[in-house]
This record gives structure tokens, sequence and C-alpha cells, in this order.
């Protein structure tokens, strides 16, 4: 009984750590977002711009405190992961919206309107409902095993539908619509971003078997999924510096973290098989919270620098208070 007791406060012990990192993460995250954004605009004015291909921000000592940071809050929340599951850790990834929407507004003269509020705002309850109602995943506990759910049919037609995806929006849609829609460069970042995931949480079994005894660094598994989060890292950072450098970052910021958590998900449950023990009252919660992720996400690109025009805000109204009684009844419905 002693030793229960012991175990469980253990649990909240570790619980609190991974929380911490996870707001640490956010913070990270969110700074990181805006120093990038400047030190972008500083190589801009010196050089070609990164949104038309061009890498002078590669000499912007900003844009690399920037990229630093990233990747401090990027350690951080994989940590997280460590000490606490991920229905506590991922809605804390929200924080970095706000804080980046903050820090755009006072250092980078980017107005968040009224209607660009309502639309983050419904982005973050959207998101935090669908991930609270999201399956538990299966821990596997060897880089073999993580192999054997990687090679499943359903999975590799995700990922063969997802590398289908990337190639098209850079092949096709990038030439044609990069420049004017933020979701061709944010659809190559969170498609490759839910394949990184996969591959990242493999590497951290392995290393935490490895530290444990257990040798993971002869499987050639391991590798393979270093390399391959290694690419996916590599092609997420470039467009999303695209992304930063040509659109605003007070909205790249909760549209890439909704497609990203989205996909993320959706690959998890792909990979894990999980969504067939839900209940009909998890899923309807999820539908609603898909419903108002994708009508903040129609908000927020529907925002303009301006402030709207005085005969416009009638037209609109009716649309904050539809979606205000949509955020309400989610959350009355995910607590249910």
């Amino acid at each position: 009984m002693q030793e229960g007791e012991g175990g469980k406060k253990m649990g909240v012990s570790e619980n609190s750590k991974g929380l911490i990192l996870a707001v640490a993460s956010s913070a990270f995250i969110g700074s990181s977002f805006i120093l990038k954004k400047k030190g972008l605009n500083r190589a801009a004015a010196s050089g070609t711009r990164a949104g038309v291909g061009g890498y002078t921000y590669l000499l912007e000592p900003l844009w690399w405190a920037g990229m630093i940071t990233m990747i401090v809050g990027e350690i951080a929340n994989c940590v997280a992961y460590v000490y606490a599951p991920a229905v506590l850790i991922t809605p804390l990834g929200a924080l970095s919206i706000i804080i980046s929407a903050i820090l755009a507004h006072f250092m980078l003269n980017e107005r968040l309107q009224k209607m660009g509020v309502v639309g983050i705002v419904s982005c973050i309850v959207g998101s935090v409902v669908i991930v609270i109602h999201a399956p538990q995943e299966h821990t596997p506990s060897s880089v073999e095993e993580v192999w054997n759910l990687a090679t499943q049919p359903a999975f590799v037609m995700y990922v063969a539908a997802t590398v289908s995806a990337v190639f098209a929006l850079i092949l096709h849609f990038e030439p044609r619509s990069g420049q004017t829609n933020m979701l061709v460069y944010l659809g190559i970042c969170s498609l490759m971003g839910s394949i990184t995931v996969v591959s990242v949480k493999a590497i951290g079994i392995a290393i935490k078997l490895t530290l444990d005894g257990i040798n993971q660094i002869t499987y050639p598994q391991t590798w393979f999924f270093l390399m391959v989060a290694g690419i996916c890292v590599i092609t997420q950072l470039n467009y999303l510096n695209k992304a930063l450098d040509t659109f605003n970052a007070t909205l790249i910021s909760p549209v890439y973290y909704v497609m990203f958590t989205t996909l993320t998900i959706a690959a998890s449950a792909i990979m894990y098989k999980d969504w067939a023990g839900q209940d009909a009252s998890s899923i309807a919660s999820e539908i609603c919270g898909f419903i108002t992720v994708l009508s903040g996400t129609i908000i927020l690109h529907s925002t303009r620098d301006q402030e709207p025009h005085p005969s416009s805000r009638g037209k609109t109204s009716w649309l904050v208070a539809v979606l205000l009684f949509l955020i309400v009844w989610v959350l009355w419905s995910g607590t249910t």
C-alpha cells in the first residue's frame, strides 16, 4: 500500500515537471517566431527574401537566436512527454500562440484585430477539445515494435498520401500560390511534422531503452528513424521560414498550431489504431472540435491588418454570435 502511495506521489511529481517543461517550451517557441521574423526582415532589407528562395537570413544573428530558442523549446517539449502524458502536455502548446500574438503586436507592429482574437480563441478551444478527447496511444517497448506499427498497411498508406501531398504542394501549388496562400507553406510543414513526431518518438524510445541497458543503437530501424526525422525537420524549417517571411506572424502561429496538432493526432490514431475503442460521446466531441477549428481558421484568413470598415461590422456580428454559441456548445459537450 505504501509502495502504491509512493508511486502515486512520484507520478504527481513527474506530471508537475512535465507541465513546467511544457509551459517553458511554449514560451520559447512563441518567442522564437518573433525573433526569426525580425531576423528575416533584417535579412530581406540587405539581400534576397527567404520567401522567394533567398538564404541571407543565415547570416542574421537574430534569426539564429530565434532558431536556438525554438530548438530549446522543442527539446523541452520532447522531455515533457517523458514525465507527463500527451493529453496534459499537447494542449499547452496553445500558449505559444498567445505569446507569439502578444509579442508580434508590440515588437512587429502586426495589429491583432477583434475578429483575429475570436479566431485564435476558437482555434485554441477546438484544438484543446480534440486533444482532450483523443484516444490514449500505446507506448511501444522497443524500436522493433515501432517499426512493426509503422509498416502497417494503414500507416504506410498515410505516409504515401502525406509524401504525395507534400510533393504536390512543392511542385504544383508553391509556384502558383505560395506567395498568396499561407496554407501552401504551412501544409508542407504540418504534413512533414506529423511524420517527424512518429520518428522522434521512436528515437526517444531508443535512447531511453539504451540508457536503461537495452541497447537499441545496433538496430538499423533506429538510424532509419533518425534519418527520416532529420529530413522532415530540415524541410519544416525551410518552409516555415518562407511562411514567416511572407505572411503575418500573428496568423501563421495559430494556423500552424491547428494544422500540426490535427495531423499529428490523425497520424497517431492511424498508426496505433486507437480510434476503434472510442465511444460515441468522444467522437461527437472531436467532431465539434474540428468544426470549431475550421471556423477559427476561416476567420483568421478573413482578418486583415487594417481595422474593418464600419459598414462591415454589422455583417460579421452574426458570425461572432454563432461562433461564441458554438464554443459554449463544444465546452458543454466536452464535460458531459
